[in-house]
Order: structure tokens, then C-alpha cells, then sequence
């Protein structure tokens, strides 16, 4: 089967992922709830300007490779080989499929964002028993394996960024965690790694 099939197929799953990320922000708005799409405090809204071009390219990118000959040599990848993005495809479609199920552990309490003034209850069970940030550490993975199924230099930049602006939102959610329920989740960090079991 040939690769650009494969990078279809993980445009495609990335292309459903949003979707569904913005169905759930927007069930939560009718339901008199705030996902925090767009988060009540700065560097919430900052981060948004930041991450919308970035998950753009991360959707357009696949289908780009997939339906478009690309002449430049600055935005082809710099190999296309079906025997590795098949696999990664794969990996797309399995972190994919494990997030649902957070989403659905989490239920009413899956939040975008920080919203400081908000008390919601600590969900810890299922995922959240092996890692602090499974929904993160998925989409991480998901990254991972785009990149390293299509790397191109676009995608290449947009996934760095993802990586780390993951990695700091991790940061501030445990900061915030930690005002909201101070000791309980001193000893939950202590117990649970914050993207690995055990790390």
C-alpha cells in the first residue's frame, strides 16, 4: 500500500481528533459548562494564537503530501517510505482511540484550559492512575508518530512547537491543580509519573 495512502489516512484520524475536540467544546458551551476553549486568563488565550496555526499545519500537512506534488525541496519530506508510515499510521489511530476513552472517563470534568476561578474534582482513576496527563501524553505520541511518518520541514517545526507547548500547559495545569487541591495532589504527583508510568 503506498505512502501517500498512508499519510491520508493520518490526515484524516488528525482531522477527526479536532473535530471531535471542537464538537466537545462546543456540547459543553450549550450545556452551560466552559471547556475552556478559550481560556479566561492570558497566557491561555496567548497560547491558542500560538497553537492554532501549529494544529493547522498538523491537519493540512498529511492531506498536502497525500493529494499534492510538492516541487519545492523546503516542504517535501525528507524520506517517503509506506514500510514506516504505515506503522505510524497505526500508532496515530491506537493514541486516537485511547484518548476517546479519557475523554470519557473524564465526562463533564474534561477541560482545553485553565480557568482559575474553577474547583473541578480530581479524576484519578483508570489513565490518571498511570500518568498525570494521559490525554498529553497521547497527543505527544500522536505527534511523534506524524513526524516521523512525514518529515517534512513544515511539519517537522509545527511538532517541536506542539511538543513543547505540551510540555509547559502540563506545567501550569500542575500548578494550578496544586492551588486548587494542595496536598492530595502533592502525593498524586509523587505517586504518578507526568507523561510515562513510573517517570
Amino acid at each position: 500500500m503506498s505512502f501517500k495512502i498512508a499519510a491520508f489516512c493520518i490526515g484524516l484520524i488528525i482531522a477527526i481528533y479536532w473535530l471531535r475536540v471542537l464538537r466537545m467544546a462546543r456540547k459543553a458551551r450549550r450545556t452551560n459548562s466552559s471547556a475552556n476553549f478559550v481560556p479566561p486568563e492570558p497566557i491561555g488565550r496567548a497560547l491558542r494564537i500560538i497553537w492554532i496555526p501549529i494544529v493547522s499545519v498538523w491537519i493540512a500537512y498529511p492531506f498536502v503530501i497525500a493529494l499534492l506534488r510538492i516541487h519545492n525541496p523546503a516542504l517535501q519530506p525528507i524520506y517517503a517510505t509506506a514500510w514506516i508510515a504505515w506503522p505510524c499510521a497505526v500508532g496515530v489511530f491506537a493514541c486516537f482511540h485511547f484518548t476517546r476513552i479519557c475523554w470519557r472517563i473524564m465526562g463533564k470534568n474534561w477541560r482545553m484550559g485553565i480557568n482559575p476561578a474553577e474547583k473541578n474534582e480530581l479524576v484519578l482513576t483508570g489513565p490518571w492512575s498511570l500518568v498525570r496527563h494521559p490525554i498529553y501524553a497521547l497527543s505527544q505520541a500522536m505527534m511523534l508518530c506524524t513526524m516521523i511518518a512525514l518529515p517534512a520541514p513544515p511539519l517537522l517545526i509545527a511538532g517541536c512547537l506542539h511538543l513543547l507547548l505540551l510540555q509547559w500547559e502540563a506545567h501550569r495545569e500542575e500548578l494550578h491543580l496544586r492551588r486548587m487541591h494542595g496536598a492530595a495532589y502533592d502525593d498524586y504527583c509523587r505517586q504518578v509519573g507526568r507523561f510515562i508510568p513510573g517517570v
